[in-house]
């Protein structure tokens, strides 16, 4: 799962400064559902609806988070977390006969019997080791016909993760030699710390401590632009997240050697098991999950300073498939079915990975989702690339056909000012809508809040706008509900900057087929006209 990949993107230390200074700008910690009419902010303008919509009846929308976790017993969250009303907490009986016991709040798809998965590698890791063990050592002329295709796709995942491999690799060490060196002068000084100051002061005693306090000094003067009396010890707190980063990243992502999968313990080949994994919804990997949770229905308190859900009354059901790493189809396909069959009208989405595993299998589930009337939001990814020429995993278009689901929103990212943000994917013919995804303020595990960036904040937000609809305008299908958010965007008529792209601008309708923002003010009265103002 590409959660917050983008963060740690260039192997520059200057860029990682960057993005520190950037995140310590505080754009409100309710932004997301303030209203452009009202308050100049590009926000969901989920209160203004909901004013609106006041005196209203409302039924409760149950919306699946289909993630990595998430820890229910947040107070910021725990009133709204969906209960089974047909299981009974902790009897370890499958009361109501669905094959999940004691799925009391949802189900984790990668759990085992004693434990749950954390990490995991990349897709790209498994078809390299699975494909290896068949193309690595022949070559084009050996392989025969029929297995041409299969051949050429190893061809192109032996590229990429030899590629990645090798920049995470190179950025991994170059992040932990600026860590070494620091340690290395700190101990030639004998200090446990040392200032700009300090190091001037220092004179090295051979030409390999003259370059090392040559590459600190120059770093140092990097981060006097952002941080006020650095220190050897501040660098060292503020580039330890790149290097933890990327020791994950080489030693699970990109490990062939690894794979946890026996703890699911699973038949993993057969797409169509289903019963499998265990009731702990909250996992180890919760932080993302309980911060998309708590921006689709997170506790209204009404107070000003927030935060606070977009939607009013939902119910929020756990089901945990995204370690730390790529998600598998087989557990998506079954979260999507699982969620569809304990009553979601509406499942979010905030995961995504460059190759499948099984495509059918999430598309067989994406149908099912159709048949049965739920809307499916899926956040586009935060590579900044155009998914309409990359592929990004899981999508609407069914394989081998032209076809499309008709129950799917893709969601970019867009900031208070409503450009689009920097690291967003986006797509002319692929991504629908843009939403707030920049220093979205929410709930995070240890019942605390903070700030996070990604699509996997805006397609939450979507999510909400789409339950406040199906709320209070219950007759109105998944796929109405769709063409109402499409149709009700604040239009952003100006160029607008394109995500990774320095210096060019366009259309923001060269971004998305809608071309603009959420807006859930314009979404309410579209729905009141569609439903006969009922």
């Amino acid at each position: 799962m590409k959660k917050y990949r983008y963060l740690f993107s260039s192997i520059l230390v200057l860029s990682f400064f960057s993005l520190i200074a950037n995140a310590q700008s505080d754009p409100g910690k309710n932004w997301q559902n303030k209203s452009i009419e009202k308050d100049s902010v590009y926000g969901t303008g989920s209160d203004e609806a909901l004013l609106l919509l006041k005196g209203r009846k409302s039924t409760t929308v149950i919306v699946a988070v289909i993630d990595g976790g998430t820890q229910i017993n947040h107070p910021g969250l725990k009133p709204n977390v969906w209960t089974n009303p047909k299981d009974i907490s902790g009897n370890k009986v499958d009361d109501e006969h669905n094959g999940y016991v004691d799925d009391i709040h949802g189900w984790d798809f990668i759990g085992g019997k004693d434990s749950d998965v954390r990490q995991d590698n990349l897709e790209v890791t498994r078809l390299y080791r699975d494909l290896g063990k068949k193309y690595a050592n022949i070559t084009a002329d050996k392989v025969s016909k029929e297995d041409m295709a299969e051949y050429k796709t190893y061809l192109k995942v032996k590229h990429d993760f030899e590629t990645d491999y090798a920049n995470d690799k190179f950025a991994y060490d170059n992040f932990k030699g600026f860590i070494d060196t620091i340690n290395l002068v700190k101990k030639a000084m004998g200090k446990s710390d040392f200032t700009k100051d300090d190091l001037a002061q220092y004179t090295p005693t051979d030409s390999a401590m003259a370059k090392a306090k040559k590459r600190i000094s120059r770093n140092f003067r990097r981060f006097q632009q952002y941080i006020k009396n650095a220190t050897a010890d501040s660098m060292i707190k503020l580039v330890q997240p790149a290097i933890d980063h990327y020791y994950v990243s080489l030693n699970y992502q990109y490990n062939v050697n690894f794979n946890p999968r026996f703890i699911v313990g699973d038949n993993y080949p057969d797409a169509s098991e289903k019963y499998y994994g265990n009731a702990d919804v909250v996992g180890p990997t919760d932080e993302h999950g309980t911060h998309v949770a708590g921006i689709i229905g997170g506790v209204r308190t009404g107070k000003p300073d927030g935060p606070e859900g977009i939607a009013d009354n939902v119910k929020l059901m756990i089901v945990r498939v995204v370690p730390d790493g790529d998600e598998r189809d087989k557990d998506v396909a079954n979260g999507i079915r699982y969620a569809v069959d304990n009553g979601a009208k509406v499942i979010n989405m905030s995961f995504g990975k460059g190759y499948a595993y099984n495509k059918k299998a999430v598309d067989e589930a994406v149908k099912y989702a159709e048949a049965h009337d739920v809307l499916l939001v899926h956040a586009a990814g935060n590579d900044h690339n155009d998914n309409d020429s990359v592929q990004d995993y899981p999508n609407r278009r069914y394989l081998g056909s032209h076809k499309q689901a008709k129950n799917w929103i893709e969601v970019g990212a867009s900031d208070v000012k409503g450009m689009p943000a920097s690291f967003s994917n986006y797509g002319k013919k692929s991504v629908d809508v843009f939403a707030p995804g920049a220093k979205i303020y929410s709930t995070i595990p240890d019942s605390a809040y903070a700030y996070l960036s990604g699509t996997s904040m805006a397609s939450p937000c979507v999510a909400g706008v789409a339950a406040i609809i199906r709320e209070y305008f219950p007759t109105l299908t998944a796929k109405q509900v769709r063409k109402i958010i499409m149709k009700s965007v604040t239009k952003i008529n100006t160029r607008v900057p394109m995500p990774g792209n320095q210096g060019k601008f366009v259309k923001y309708s060269d971004l998305c087929i809608s071309g603009g923002v959420v807006n859930t003010y314009k979404a309410v009265q579209l729905a009141m006209k569609m439903a006969g103002n009922k």
